[in-house]
């Protein structure tokens, strides 16, 4: 299986670079952050979806 035309092989040479450069516990926080920044999107797009009726009551801008 070729994903973008890499073999398996190109992209285990690929991960074990990355492990090399940013060490086991840079990825896993790494990993993580990026994890909450795709929860909060998908949060973000979901408050978007609902209707006004549905979501809360935003202060007025003043100016």
């Amino acid at each position: 299986m070729r994903i973008g035309g890499l073999g398996p092989t190109e992209l285990l040479l690929i991960v074990l670079i990355i492990l090399l450069l940013f060490g086991a516990s840079k990825l896993a926080d790494i990993g993580g952050s990026l994890g909450r920044g795709i929860r909060e999107f998908r949060k973000a797009v979901q408050d978007e979806d609902k209707p006004a009726a549905e979501q809360p009551d935003k202060p007025a801008s003043q100016g």
